[in-house]
């Protein structure tokens, strides 16, 4: 039974990975309806939460019905660090994440998110602090180390949690390799047979089917998975691996019909969240996802992607959703 501080998450729970421009409220409520058992916010700049920017403050919303919900955040300097904890910690959130893994250039550069691999003992501080400032369990998204020469992570993953870290995800690529190549998840399997370890350890990076859920949780021993890409399109996939878990068979695809109704839905919770202009404007990236394997799909989407108004993208899927009704996925 896996748990972050008091929160008991059962048995191999499968988190939403933070992902930028993709873990919103919408996309977070959909995951959530299809068995996701943590959703996390995108992640927030810490500097950007003290300045009191916009779209930073705005990834802050959180929903009842998404707990347990963690809001993630990103930094290298310790006063912005603190000071964003309490911002935080006054919306709410069943958990605090720090995003020690973030491989862009524009954050690394700063020293943040997998920036500070290469500064292990500020790592440490930083994570201590945090803890001590706030009643909320801390936990932390990291990766490998910063390449291959520098992979240290059963001995830092012992310290963060010996300063007080409540769980840790590792995503089993280095920062070196960015998204490419395989993931690794040897070394997350070294950190959670470590003896001295007693925290859950979450393995993210690859987990793009059921089979590779089982093989995580059976073969690598984790004690839970977190899910990024193979959910950007496919809220359905927390569900199809408990299936699979309970069954070893595949749920059957989502039916054209439940693809239209979901991609409708979150438009619609866009909407209501952000705005017409927005919202229309911040779901486009999705629809892709949404009808992946539609044969000849490419006028409806291609209308979807450059509407900017809400009704005619409603009127493309009512279109779409008659137009291919007796459509079987694979």
């Amino acid at each position: 039974m896996a748990k972050i501080g008091d929160i008991e998450l059962g048995e191999f729970p499968l988190l939403l990975a933070p992902m930028e421009d993709v873990s919103d409220p919408p996309f977070r409520a959909l995951c959530k309806e299809n068995g996701a058992d943590v959703v996390y916010t995108e992640f927030i700049s810490s500097e950007g939460l003290i300045r009191d920017a916009a779209k930073s403050v705005q990834k802050l919303d959180i929903y009842e019905k998404e707990r347990p919900v963690g809001i993630q955040i990103f930094g290298a300097n310790m006063d912005s660090m603190l000071r964003s904890v309490e911002i935080v910690e006054a919306t709410k959130p069943d958990i605090i994440d720090i995003n020690f893994g973030c491989p862009v250039k524009k954050v690394v550069c700063k020293g943040a998110g997998a920036g500070i691999l290469k500064d292990i003992p500020l790592m440490v501080n930083l994570t201590e602090a945090m803890v001590k400032h706030t009643h909320l369990p801390v936990t932390v998204k990291t990766r490998l180390g910063w390449d291959h020469d520098s992979i240290k992570i059963v001995e830092v993953a012992e310290r963060l949690q010996d300063v007080g870290c409540a769980a840790i995800s590792i995503h089993g690529r280095t920062r070196a390799q960015m998204y490419k190549g395989d993931a690794d998840w040897r070394p997350i399997a070294a950190v959670k047979n470590n003896p001295r370890m007693h925290i859950p350890v979450f393995g993210n990076g690859d987990v793009n089917t059921p089979e590779r859920a089982v093989e995580m949780r059976d073969d690598y021993g984790l004690d839970g998975a977190m899910i990024g890409r193979a959910s950007i399109g496919n809220p359905w996939f927390f569900n199809q691996v408990k299936h699979f878990f309970k069954t070893g068979e595949h749920m059957p695809s989502p039916t054209i019909a439940e693809r239209v109704e979901a991609a409708r839905r979150h438009l619609e919770m866009s909407i209501a969240w952000k705005g017409e202009t927005l919202g229309v404007l911040e779901t486009r990236r999705h629809y892709t996802n949404y009808f992946k394997g539609i044969p000849h799909f490419k006028e409806y989407r291609t209308r979807m992607v450059t509407s900017n108004a809400s009704e005619e993208v409603f009127a493309t899927l009512a279109e779409v959703e008659k137009q291919w009704g007796d459509y079987e996925m694979a």
